[in-house]
């Protein structure tokens, strides 16, 4: 398989497809449209490549980075998106957007790429958040937040002795958005002005 490539311009047949002459060879990538017009200006490039065979042909897709072809890998991980619609997303997302577009859920901004629908983002965040989360080759995003079940705060209290009444107290007035770490400071604060 190809992993890289690095050579000179001959071609570029669309705006999404170069050819790049590579000691002699010609080899056709698909690249994305900013991809393809930084290449023209330069006269020359070096890409990361993912390799995709098909039944009738084998594909190459070419990129500036190797995150940027490392999150392409990641999209067709994601259940019903092909190489196409996997580089119409990095076309319109920069790899740092659409990592926090997944790690926040941010259906909107996934949406606004061409032939992603509201299900397939959807989709997308539930097929890709803990992939993007752990994924190394991506610049550090905000971690995604759960918003904390008042279980877990009452069991914390519980833990730490003290009685369910001051556990009542304790919780009444919590910020159910914030992290459990948050919330027990913040009841122990209630808990503790109260008794």
């Amino acid at each position: 398989m190809i992993g890289a490539l690095r050579g000179t311009l001959l071609d570029v047949e669309t705006d999404s497809v170069i050819v790049l002459d590579v000691a002699g060879v010609g080899y056709r990538v698909t690249v994305t449209p900013q991809t393809a017009a930084d290449i023209a200006a330069a006269g020359e490039a070096t890409l990361s490549v993912s390799t995709q065979v098909r039944e009738d042909a084998i594909v190459l897709f070419g990129f500036t980075s190797s995150h940027q072809r490392r999150a392409f890998d990641l999209l067709l991980g994601a259940h019903g998106v092909g190489p196409n619609l996997a580089m119409a997303i990095l076309s319109q997302l920069s790899v740092e957007a659409l990592a926090d577009a997944v790690s926040t859920a941010a259906v909107g901004t996934l949406c606004t790429v061409p032939g992603v629908g509201k299900k397939t983002a959807e989709r997308l965040v539930v097929d890709l958040r803990e992939k993007f989360s752990g994924f190394s080759g991506l610049p550090t995003t905000r971690a995604p937040e759960r918003r904390v079940d008042v279980d877990d705060l009452r069991d914390a209290l519980e833990s730490l002795g003290f009685t369910s009444s001051e556990v009542a107290r304790g919780v009444e007035h919590v910020d159910p958005d914030a992290p459990l770490d948050a919330q027990i400071r913040a009841a122990l604060k209630l808990i503790g002005g109260r008794s």
